[in-house]
């Protein structure tokens, strides 16, 4: 039922990659009629974070980024690594040494060329505390040399294991051998950024007429909270076989005012409201899609010294999981061809295979007795009511899982949760800022590698909202990080979340759209979803 999506790491592994042949033109088949419009519009829950490469933390945000920005590696429909800035990389014997060659071709969107320079402080950006960027963990996670000490201070930006050999060739030292490390090189934080701008506008940088970038598109427009609009930059080295002239994002925060706008043909895709998919796949057939996701769905305890003290007990933590009947949620609730999650580890990783929990393993009715004599075992029941507020970003999908789940609670458990919707910037920070007691979480991988969701529950985590602790966790991901077979080191790890359940796992994604029949080439066979405009076309209706 569900579509792997696996890169051939055996050919990472060879010491060169051969150059792939960039995707002409999105791969427009020879029977198409292109629309003489060429305008794709889509719908966006919440205004992005940002479109600062080195800042950017949501996936909103970096569908853009990957539209204006491009980096050393880019991906195919199929989630293959395709060339980018750089045309192919060479790993010395043990994968500790990575050195890009750039073509000479990639410019600015201000003519300037694209150097290896430009990677450079772009990576030391990153890592510095100055910018103090929610993503500065991810150059520490790609196991760059001195990354930690440059993090926390204690090194130069200048000791960061990247340098300059020349103009084109980007060489990258790692402090421990990384066989996935060029799949790596596809997020967004990793992209070039043009240090003049920075240096001339601050902030500002990334506003319309300021932004300078070396992608396919320019930002044209920016409207917070209502609309974004990315155009073709014609100093892009690709732009002759670019189809898509503009993108353009609108912020509509209600799915199903996004699903009439869909049907009155103002949008070319939108997600689908939570329940509805089986009568759109009915009335719509191959409009209404569903295709497996690399992304997860849960709600995390808060585990720091500001969180209540009840969920330090990790009898309370088991109950109110067991108690949660994700088939209800995926097949009434959402209904979108969503699997149930007991890992926190989607299926839909490349060449990892999630253990088969306790939990997974008993009927609901079995859990739901669990959960009542654990929850009586830790002193809470009709008399003493378990309390707590859980947090989350204000959608209408989000609304329905979490009334579902406090319901649930209610009627198994007596429990008393309060709910609280957020907008998506507050939430962010207030959960960051672990000012809540249960918060919902998402996570889609920025690589199709397990460790890409484990390494979010590693204590150094800088997405670790929980602040769960494990001096295990950490050492077993450290050591999947040398390995060679990490698949039992994670199998481990997910039997340690299963056994401690410092989050509650309730499903994992699926790509559930609304999607315009005149949409060309979208890929639905990458499960990480990383999709660029000028790989799409529009056709003639």
């Amino acid at each position: 039922m569900t579509m792997h999506t696996k890169y051939s790491l055996a050919a990472l592994l060879c010491s060169t990659m051969l150059a792939a042949p960039a995707l002409a033109g999105g791969h427009i088949p020879a029977d198409v009629t292109l629309a003489e419009d060429q305008t794709f519009t889509y719908r966006q829950l919440d205004e992005f974070s940002s479109v600062d490469p080195g800042v950017v933390e949501d996936v909103s945000g970096s569908e853009m980024v990957r539209d204006l920005f491009e980096g050393l590696m880019s991906q195919d429909a199929d989630g293959n690594l395709v060339p980018g800035v750089a045309t192919h990389f060479e790993a010395n014997d043990d994968n500790t040494v990575y050195t890009f060659t750039l073509r000479d071709n990639a410019k600015w969107s201000n003519g300037d060329p694209v150097t290896a320079g430009d990677f450079v402080y772009a990576w030391q950006r990153a890592a510095s505390p100055a910018l103090a960027s929610p993503y500065q963990w991810y150059i520490e996670l790609m196991s760059i040399e001195n990354g930690s000490a440059v993090i926390k201070g204690d090194k130069p930006l200048s000791d960061l294991g990247v340098k300059a050999i020349n103009d084109t060739t980007l060489q990258v030292t790692l402090s421990a051998p990384l066989p996935y490390f060029p799949q790596m090189v596809t997020h967004g934080t990793t992209f070039p950024v043009h240090k003049a701008t920075i240096e001339a506008h601050g902030s500002d940088w990334t506003k319309p007429g300021n932004i300078v970038s070396n992608g396919a598109y320019v930002l044209t427009e920016h409207l917070p909270n209502e609309r974004s609009v990315r155009e073709r930059n014609p100093m892009y080295w690709d732009d002759a076989n670019t189809t898509i002239d503009k993108t353009v994002a609108l912020v509509i925060n209600d799915e199903n005012v996004a699903l009439t706008r869909f049907l009155a043909g103002e949008l070319d895709r939108t997600e689908i409201p939570a329940g509805q998919f089986p009568r759109l796949k009915e009335e719509y057939p191959g409009v209404a899609i569903s295709f497996p996701r690399l992304c997860n769905y849960y709600y995390t305890f808060n585990l720091s010294d500001s969180g209540p003290e009840v969920f330090k007990d990790v009898r309370v933590r088991k109950a109110l999981a067991l108690a949660v009947d994700r088939k209800i949620i995926t097949e009434n609730v959402l209904a979108g061809g969503q699997p149930q999650a007991y890992t926190f580890t989607p299926a839909a990783v490349a060449e990892f295979t999630p253990p088969e929990t306790e939990m997974a393993k008993m009927a609901q009715a079995e859990r739901d007795a669990m959960a009542k004599e654990l929850l009586a075992e830790a002193g809470f029941g009709p008399n003493n009511p378990l309390q707590f507020d859980m947090i989350y970003n204000t959608s209408d999908g989000h609304k329905k899982i979490a009334v579902a789940m406090t319901q649930m609670w209610k009627q198994k458990l007596g429990v008393e949760a309060t709910l609280a919707n957020m907008e998506w910037k507050v939430f962010l920070e207030t959960r960051g800022n672990q000012d809540f007691e249960l918060a919902r979480g998402a996570w889609c991988g920025d690589y199709n590698e397990a460790s890409t969701f484990l390494d979010l529950l590693d204590s150094e985590s800088g997405y670790n909202d929980g602040k769960f602790v494990n001096a295990d966790v950490d050492g077993l991901l450290e050591q999947a990080k040398l390995s060679t077979d990490a698949s039992s080191l994670y199998t481990q790890v997910e039997q340690i979340i299963a056994e401690e359940m410092p989050i509650i796992p309730i499903y994992h994604y699926a790509g559930v759209y609304m999607m315009d029949s005149d949409v060309g080439n979208w890929p639905v066979g990458n499960v990480e979803q990383n999709w660029y405009s000028k790989d799409l076309y529009k056709i003639a209706e």
